[in-house]
């Protein structure tokens, strides 16, 4: 009887989901979209057509992502708003961040598409050749001078489509709601980048041990992630940002889940982010890569991984800051040491700027730590500022060259001023921007960083970033002196002239590297509009 009266009752009303905002997470999927059509073009295109269908294709989902930004950006709420379950948190921050990476995988994928500063374009016609072999000699030094550049070189178009996955991961990282979210996020984006990093057409060995580290260490960072994320979810009983928040401010469990989850969580981050001490791959791997997937990684990486980071200790870690905050204090302090003296030792320029990473990524930190509206603005800014100006710095890297393929030893670029003035100067620059000399965007970053943490009681903090920065400058000083002040050798590297994709790409990153020194309230304002939506 009782089944019966049961049965005969209403059915219980079924939780219904709200329904996805399509227009506010439209720049992702027309990213991923055209990921997808992308390999399409690889698997039916004739292998004649693909470079430059690719090439279209990755460049206008660019501009229509931006488009939609755009768009979205006109009537977006001031406090933001998440869709598909909440899993996606679309706000002023998230919207910054795209853009952001939108504008700067601009200049590295003009970089990737180029094909005249290394005839074929920098990337190994073949993956599976073997370095050393005739193959490897022939796609390297082209076998039949009669041949067309793309007949004698190779294209390697599978790049495009992999560049666009890591971006979209990327996107969907710095604005995930959930730690699963962000997790499936963080294996979308470094994938691809393990694979790109071991397509370099010249010095195969170094970029395959590159692509090989990058692999073995990701995939460990990886598994700290994903157990930090198992442990807060043990705790918390949900992946859920929030309510890992309301958690740790009002539960009487045991705390060993939640800082154990905590710091495992943080570690995967770090690393991402290439910060001291967790920042082993980055030297060997800025090195061995490709330069224009150097430079992508360089810029954009960064971009998601303090994305990531702050949106995690603002909305979910934010209750707990008194337990992780000494600790990222001494995380910032090592990642500045290590960038700044361990940079100065390094003879090899690409290494020189992977350590120079490694000392923003401490600064960086300090804007992270301080979790208030200036805080996150000024971190926001600093990620827009150094990107430009890391992209632009490897896109004149690859121009100076000898008959192996890029002269990246030191000893190499003495009197560049005498070979090529031009080239010069527009390294000069980006160097006093990356040492964060006035009148540059590297000076208005740190000035903004710093000003935030001595308003939040961070003075010791910032004393020991002064002094770093100083230290730093000494290694940039010094390629500077050694282009104007030596003689150059006889048989010493040329100056390659560059392509329109590359020369946009450095043009693009010196302007918005002056333009955010001389005028960043745009910027700023921008950066500050809004805060992290929290449901």
């Amino acid at each position: 009887m009782s089944a019966l009266l049961y049965l005969a009752q209403d059915p219980p009303a079924k939780e219904t989901l709200a329904p996805i905002n399509y227009p506010a997470v439209l720049p992702v999927l027309i990213i991923l979209g055209a990921a997808c059509v992308g390999v399409l073009f690889e698997a039916f295109l004739p292998k004649h057509q693909r470079w430059s269908a690719q090439v279209f294709l990755t460049l206008l989902a660019l501009v229509g992502s931006g488009v939609a930004l755009a768009l979205y950006l006109s009537d977006a709420p001031s406090g933001g708003e998440t869709t598909f379950s909440n899993a996606i948190s679309v706000d002023r921050p998230a919207l910054f961040l795209w853009g952001t990476l939108l504008a700067l995988s601009l200049g590295a994928v003009l970089m990737i598409a180029d094909r005249s500063v290394e005839p074929g374009g920098a990337f190994v016609a073949t993956a599976a050749i073997r370095p050393g072999t005739i193959q490897d000699r022939e796609q390297r030094l082209g076998a039949h001078p009669a041949r067309s550049d793309a007949a004698r070189y190779g294209m390697q178009t599978e790049v495009f489509p992999l560049t666009l996955f890591a971006l979209g991961g990327m996107m969907t990282f710095c604005a995930a709601n959930d730690l699963l979210t962000m997790f499936v996020a963080l294996e979308v984006l470094s994938l691809p980048l393990y694979l790109m990093c071991g397509l370099a057409r010249r010095r195969r060995l170094l970029s395959q041990e590159a692509a090989v580290k990058y692999f073995l260490l990701g995939a460990f960072a990886s598994a700290f992630f994903l157990y930090g994320l198992a442990l807060l979810y043990g705790y918390a009983g949900s992946v859920s940002l929030s309510a890992i928040s309301n958690a740790a401010a009002g539960s009487d469990r045991s705390d060993t889940l939640l800082f154990g989850g905590m710091a495992l969580l943080i570690v995967g981050l770090l690393f991402k982010g290439s910060v001291g001490p967790f920042h082993a791959w980055t030297p060997d791997v800025y090195q061995g890569a490709p330069t224009p997937i150097t430079a992508f990684m360089a810029a954009c990486t960064k971009v998601a991984a303090f994305g990531g980071i702050l949106r995690v200790l603002s909305v979910g870690l934010e209750s707990t800051q008194w337990e992780w905050r000494g600790v990222l204090w001494g995380v910032a302090i090592v990642s500045m040491v290590i960038g700044a003296v361990l940079g100065l030792t390094q003879t090899d320029i690409k290494r020189m700027i992977a350590y120079s990473s490694i000392a923003h990524a401490g600064f960086l930190l300090i804007g992270a730590i301080v979790l208030t509206p200036d805080g996150v603005s000024s971190t926001l800014f600093y990620l827009l500022a150094y990107g430009f100006t890391t992209v632009a710095a490897f896109g004149v890297i690859s121009l100076v060259r000898n008959a192996d393929g890029e002269a990246t030893h030191l000893s190499q670029w003495a009197g560049l001023a005498k070979r090529s003035p031009l080239v010069a100067a527009v390294f000069t620059f980006l160097l006093l921007a990356l040492a964060g000399i006035p009148l540059t965007s590297g000076f208005i970053g740190k000035f903004v960083v710093f000003s935030a943490a001595l308003s939040n009681g961070m003075a010791p903090l910032v004393v020991v970033a002064l002094v770093a920065s100083a230290v730093a400058a000494f290694f940039y000083l010094r390629v500077i002196v050694l282009m104007y002040f030596s003689e150059p050798a006889a048989d010493g590297p040329s100056v390659t002239v560059p392509g329109a994709f590359t020369t946009a790409a450095i043009t693009l990153g010196v302007v918005i590297t002056l333009l955010l020194g001389i005028v960043p309230a745009f910027a700023l304002d921008w950066a500050s509009g809004g805060t992290f939506a929290i449901r």
